[in-house]
């Protein structure tokens, strides 16, 4: 996989960020009544806020994933290891009472 130094997360932060100011300059030179251009940008505001929202809820439920997923890797390694450790103690206990006979 190429790491070009942007995250999807920066990307698509990126794009609303520039959506938003699109939008909003968009309004600003239509010629519309104060009223209307009052209203457009508080909809608009609360579709960005909306979809922030979603955006940070679905960053949140991929790093609670990604930390279940790191912690069951350790778990498991640290089973293996612990096994290995013991494997090793009983194979010196071993080596020691056939040593200590001779």
């Amino acid at each position: 996989m190429r790491d070009d130094g942007y995250s999807s997360g920066s990307v698509l932060l990126s794009f609303l960020l520039g959506g938003v100011v699109g939008a909003g300059l968009a309004l600003l030179f239509a010629p519309q009544s104060g009223r209307e251009t009052r209203q457009k940008i508080r909809e608009m505001a609360d579709d960005v806020k909306e979809k922030t929202s979603d955006y940070v809820h679905e960053a949140k439920g991929k790093v609670s994933s990604l930390v279940e997923e790191g912690k069951g890797y350790y778990d498991e390694k640290k089973s293996i290891l612990k096994s290995a450790v013991e494997a090793g103690k009983e194979a010196y206990e071993k080596e020691k009472e056939k040593y200590a006979k001779s």
